[in-house]
């Protein structure tokens, strides 16, 4: 029996040591794709190879893009000991094999689970099984969890996330930490610690300025409805620990093309994780434009790590500012509206300040050169007031160089 008990110490000692999550990941937003927006349930080992095959030979991968993270119903049941199998029907070859063939890709693999009995998808959760689970992953090679909030009934979040914080960190393989909470316990108060992204808001709908009512107490929002909800939230994101708008609808039918590049434009500038949510292997040239597209791309990723922020809002057009690493600025004129809108932005006379950030953009006394992120086309200089027509529904977004 002491034997027992000191192992048992033994145990709980390391894995205290190990009690936080891993540093050094995600020190600019994660990029990949995740399954769910798409395929919901309907998921594979043949989908998933052939996902990996397009993001790796498409311009996603050099673009940034890495993940390839598998959603709810790849679970099959729990051995006899409680560890978790997959779903022998879906996932013949084994989630090892799997894992090894992203890799072979140059790509890195997430998986999905939850802090609950079930998931989402009734498939078995994580409760009571933290530990398992994490060296099951760990095994397998995972480098990405997302995990959800389904069936979490009696349980406090920030508890029951860091419960499998310590669990990975005790299995010892580096995993990116993507907590699905929903926002319901505010986990921007306390995740920085736990997680190296939160959700902020419930799920994405495919639309443009919509709620969408799952039944219950659950709903989904559109867009816009989601670039509103961040508002307040931009002090708790920095490298290592983002918030999390939800995965993008970008490629999925609904949105027009220049909706597609606005969403894909204004999750840019909140420093939000780029997790597309299309058909990989099914996508039209001018999608796969707005998803490669490195100058938007690099206002996401761009080092310093700082949120951007609404500036201010006339008529139908947000004006969004998000300041860059060396002394850069990037500033996207978001139109809300059907119809188009001319902008007039005088940097003389319309100073801006970051009080978080503790920058200035001073352009009456440093004159700085202007880019249209999206033509790639150079935009004059500070020197003058820069003008623009923002159509419905669509943005201007422009970087700003010393």
């Amino acid at each position: 029996m002491k034997t027992g008990l000191a192992g048992l110490g033994l145990l709980m000692s390391v894995a205290s040591a190990q009690a936080q999550k891993f540093t050094r990941l995600a020190q600019t937003p994660p990029m990949g794709w995740n399954s769910w927006n798409k395929f919901a349930c309907d998921v594979d080992e043949q989908k998933i190879r052939q996902v990996a095959d397009v993001m790796a030979t498409n311009g996603m991968k050099a673009a940034g893009y890495e993940y390839i993270v598998i959603d709810d119903c790849w679970h099959g049941k729990r051995d006899t000991l409680g560890f978790i199998q997959p779903d022998k029907q879906r996932f013949p070859s084994g989630m090892k094999a799997l894992v090894d063939y992203v890799h072979s890709k140059g790509l890195k693999f997430g998986i999905y689970s939850d802090a609950g009995n079930t998931t989402c998808g009734g498939r078995p959760g994580s409760r009571g099984h933290e530990y398992q689970d994490a060296t099951t992953y760990a095994q397998w090679g995972v480098d990405y969890l997302k995990y959800d909030w389904c069936a979490t009934d009696g349980l406090k979040a920030e508890g029951a996330y860091s419960t499998m914080r310590d669990a990975l960190g005790h299995a010892g393989h580096p995993v990116v930490f993507s907590l699905c909470e929903w926002g319901t316990a505010k986990p921007w108060l306390w995740a920085s610690n736990v997680g190296h992204l939160w959700r902020t808001t419930g799920d994405i709908y495919n639309c443009w300025d919509c709620v969408h009512d799952n039944g219950g107490d659950s709903k989904s929002f559109g867009v816009l409805r989601i670039i509103d909800m961040q508002e307040g939230l931009r002090q708790y994101a920095g490298p290592g620990h983002w918030n999390d708008p939800d995965m993008m609808e970008v490629g999925n039918g609904k949105l027009t093309p220049s909706e597609e590049r606005a969403h894909f434009a204004m999750w840019c500038m909140l420093a939000a994780p780029l997790i597309a949510g299309n058909d990989l292997r099914q996508m039209n040239p001018q999608t796969l434009s707005v998803l490669t597209n490195k100058a938007v791309i690099a206002v996401d990723q761009d080092p310093l790590g700082v949120q951007g922020f609404r500036l201010a809002t006339k008529d139908s057009v947000d004006t969004w500012v998000k300041p860059l690493a060396e002394g850069d600025w990037a500033l996207c004129f978001l139109n809300r509206g059907r119809k188009p809108q001319p902008i007039t932005f005088d940097w003389k006379t319309q100073p801006i300040h970051d009080d978080m950030a503790k920058r200035d953009l001073a352009a009456d006394g440093t004159r700085y050169k202007i880019r249209n992120l999206w033509t790639g086309r150079e935009a004059g200089t500070t020197a003058k007031p820069f003008r623009a027509e923002v159509p419905g529904h669509d943005v201007v977004m422009i970087r700003l160089s010393k």
